[in-house]
């Protein structure tokens, strides 16, 4: 058969013929790539343009790998010559396969003319596929495809096939027999799919930025002592119930040290407390961290029994608000992370915190949890006396707890903004879900959305209403 296109010129038939050049062989590697047959016959690319096709697919490749790389890159020598054993092997079998060019010329032939067509043809889905993990890299990729599993899928397979179906359309222009072409498909399945299952790093690697490491903890005599002296000072400071008022205390417990984040949130919540809430001195914060070791006392499960049972002392257990928050990360067993290296510092669970409540006979409680998975936590605490509220639901992740966050998304938008403008924790709690969604979509939360939960006893009400009137009457203490 002969594969020249009707109506079209066909170049010389002699394999002696004049060459082609560079761009012809361009264009006709593109032509190759919609699956049109090359109009090569006869022909042969020449060394030099042989190379500079390798020369011209190598740079657009590492070009686009480049820009997949948002930020600082480092070029990686070994993932980049790790994949050209696909190219290697896709060589071998080829070989093994083309039928021997014919002596008329009517048809491309040759081992140098398939892989220099072969070259140009697979780089057109290749940066398809490129373009697209850039924009994706970049956001700016469609939410049709980059939030669809489906489509992303379609899209994969499809550029697969296109890479197949140029490689065997090639090899039938160039004579190959329906049953070569069957086990040039095996073979083009096997090198493809090796090379994605044991060659997917890429060329380029981002530049992970030099992390400053945190002073470490000295766990040093002094370091105990000194702790034992600031937790006795805490609780003994801890100002007694005011008869006929209804006081609020506090009880902040941070105990995860390795991220900022926890310790800035504990203090801009006891702030909050102390000035919103009338709570000036019956506030106490149980902080991890390498800065406040001599100055707050450390948060494990054990200070958080006393620090729970030094404020039933001194508040009216049946009158007065205790308000707890943690924030930590959080776990789908619901135990709350605690670090503070090179102490050792156990977890803490939900049971936990409501024995410690239970046994100090505190009566009212205002709970809030700033923690993945924290959902799991009202169920344990909820009953007719307690509001509950919570970052997340039992099964997402909340968000803002990472080591660039200020605040977490929870404490922001309940704590730092909504409580600095009402005092009503229902109505706060009602303000801040929006936010947090809005702000979740903004920072491409990838599990969906957190959810935070609210759970409010009907006795517990009554006294929340009381203190809000008080509260709201009373003259403002605005933030500096």
């Amino acid at each position: 058969m002969n594969d020249i296109v009707p109506g079209e010129a066909a170049p010389a038939a002699s394999p002696r013929g004049p060459a082609l050049g560079l761009g012809a062989w361009l264009r006709e590697g593109v032509r190759a790539a919609v699956l049109r047959a090359p109009r090569t016959a006869g022909h042969s690319p020449r060394a030099h343009e042989l190379l500079l096709l390798v020369l011209v697919a190598v740079t657009v490749e590492l070009t686009l790998a480049r820009l997949e790389v948002r930020g600082d890159a480092q070029f990686s020598l070994k993932s980049w010559l790790a994949t050209w054993w696909t190219a290697s092997g896709l060589l071998f079998v080829v070989w093994a396969l083309l039928p021997q060019p014919q002596e008329k010329g009517q048809r491309p032939g040759g081992l140098a003319s398939w892989f220099a067509l072969w070259l140009v043809a697979s780089l057109v889905p290749g940066v398809v596929s490129q373009l697209l993990a850039v924009m994706e890299t970049r956001d700016v990729l469609p939410d049709a495809i980059a939030a669809s599993a489906t489509v992303s899928w379609a899209i994969y397979v499809g550029l697969w096939s296109w890479t197949f179906a140029i490689a065997l359309r090639l090899a039938s222009a160039f004579g190959m027999p329906p049953a070569r072409l069957a086990v040039l498909f095996a073979g083009l399945f096997l090198i493809f799919g090796t090379t994605a299952w044991q060659f997917p790093d890429r060329p380029w690697e981002p530049v992970a930025l030099p992390q400053e490491q945190p002073p470490a903890l000295s766990l040093s005599q002094e370091t105990f002592e000194t702790q034992q002296v600031v937790l006795q000072r805490a609780l003994e400071n801890v100002a007694r119930e005011r008869p006929g008022v209804t006081d609020v205390y506090g009880i902040v417990f941070a105990p995860y040290a390795e991220e900022d984040v926890f310790r800035r949130e504990s203090a801009m919540v006891a702030d909050v407390l102390a000035r919103r809430f009338d709570a000036q001195g019956r506030v106490l914060q149980l902080v991890n961290h390498v800065d406040t070791a001599e100055t707050l006392p450390w948060a494990t499960p054990a200070n958080l029994r006393r620090a729970v049972a030094a404020v039933a002392q001194r508040m009216d257990r049946e009158r007065d608000l205790l308000v707890v928050y943690m924030t930590s990360h959080g776990a789908r067993d619901f135990q709350l992370a605690a670090s503070n290296p090179p102490l050792q510092v156990d977890t803490i669970s939900p049971g936990e915190l409501r024995a410690a409540l239970d046994d100090a006979g505190i009566r009212h409680r205002v709970i809030a949890i700033s923690a993945c998975y924290s959902g799991g936590w009202v169920g344990p605490l909820a009953n007719d006396t307690t509001l509950v509220m919570t970052a997340a639901d039992a099964d997402h992740t909340s968000y803002g707890c990472g080591a660039l966050s200020e605040l977490t998304f929870f404490g922001r938008a309940l704590f730092d903004e909504q409580l600095r403008r009402t005092h009503s924790f229902e109505r706060a709690f009602a303000a801040a879900v929006p936010l947090i969604r809005e702000r979740e979509d903004e920072a491409g939360k990838s599990d969906g959305f957190s959810n935070p939960q609210i759970s409010v006893g009907e006795r517990v009400r009554p006294l929340l209403a009381e203190l809000e009137k008080r509260l709201d009457g009373a003259r403002p203490n605005l933030r500096p």
